[in-house]
């Protein structure tokens, strides 16, 4: 299956091959390959220093977002391929979603697998979907879909967005995530205060290994138009998923669009309600109420048909 590079090793090959990515741009096309690694087991100190990180309890049982942790490196290494045809760096994560059919847990071993496609036009670019898996012996248990968007690069040829496709802060991941969000924005009984330290993106970075230049310095935040380090998409998607209802058993259907960058430090409200189904939820600017991100969480029982 291959060694997958550190998440150090990625990002430096990612700085080594900005040049060559954009010599790559009037070249669309996705390398036509799955990676596959594994197998993968989790280290229990890193599992507790990720749930006391996001809030989750302190169990056996692995949250959605740490199998996504656990799988990153696979997709960075995916992502920083010589044939891939967007540039790493300066990459926007718009949108996430993750079909989860048991819970998985500590003493498990799991195979990953990785591949993209979706390479589609945007009005601010271009963006990707990567697919990731963990499978548990021939069972895939667990499956994600991250949407990236490389602004300003035209590598799905043609101009003009995609149906369907929003530009970035607003709706990405359909408008079924959209109205179950908008159901949550109306007063009901969750409403939880964040409070967010400018050491967020850091901390996150030490359990998860995602070191990105914009989460955990201010300098990388600058180079690429942010005022401050902004944290991490996973880490703000993964709070929320340990602070609202969801499934019992570990089966759900989770989804998350990313709005406005979550600038460090900064003060969020998270806001959740019930929708057919499940919760749907929105985390929002204490200050100025504009969105950071939005989305639902399901019990795939409840919603099949």
């Amino acid at each position: 299956m291959g060694t997958v590079p550190g998440m150090g090793e990625s990002y430096r090959r990612a700085v080594a091959g900005a040049a060559r990515a954009r010599l790559r741009r009037g070249r669309p096309g996705l390398p036509e390959i799955a990676l596959r690694h594994g197998p993968v087991r989790a280290e229990a100190q890193r599992l507790a220093d990720y749930q006391h990180l996001i809030g989750a309890p302190g169990t056996d049982e692995l949250p959605a977002g740490f199998v996504h942790v656990l799988g990153f490196p696979l997709s960075m290494a995916l992502l920083t391929r010589d044939d891939f045809p967007l540039p790493l760096l300066g990459l926007v994560h718009v949108a996430n979603r993750v079909t989860q059919a048991r819970a998985l847990h500590l003493d498990e071993e799991l195979t990953f697998t990785a591949w993209a496609d979706g390479l589609r036009p945007h009005r601010r670019g271009t963006t990707v979907d990567i697919h990731l898996t963990a499978s548990v012996g021939d069972d895939v248990a667990w499956a994600g879909v991250s949407t990236y968007l490389s602004k300003g690069v035209d590598a799905a040829g043609g101009g003009g967005a995609a149906e369907g496709v929003a530009a970035e802060g607003e709706a990405a991941a359909g408008p079924d995530v959209r109205e179950r969000a908008e159901s949550a924005a109306e007063p009901g009984p969750g409403r939880h205060v964040w409070s967010l330290p400018a050491d967020t993106g850091r901390r996150y970075a030490e359990v998860s290994g995602d070191r990105n230049p914009i989460h955990t310095s201010l300098l990388g935040a600058k180079a690429f138009g942010f005022p401050r380090p902004i944290a991490h998409g996973m880490y703000t998607a993964a709070r929320v998923l340990a602070e609202v209802p969801v499934p019992r058993g570990g089966a759900l259907d989770w989804a998350v669009e990313f709005g406005k960058p979550v600038v460090l430090p900064t003060r969020g409200v998270l806001e959740f309600g019930d929708v057919p189904g499940g919760t749907a939820w929105r985390v929002v600017s204490a200050r100025s109420g504009k969105v950071h991100l939005s989305g639902h969480v399901l019990d795939p029982a409840a919603n099949s048909s």
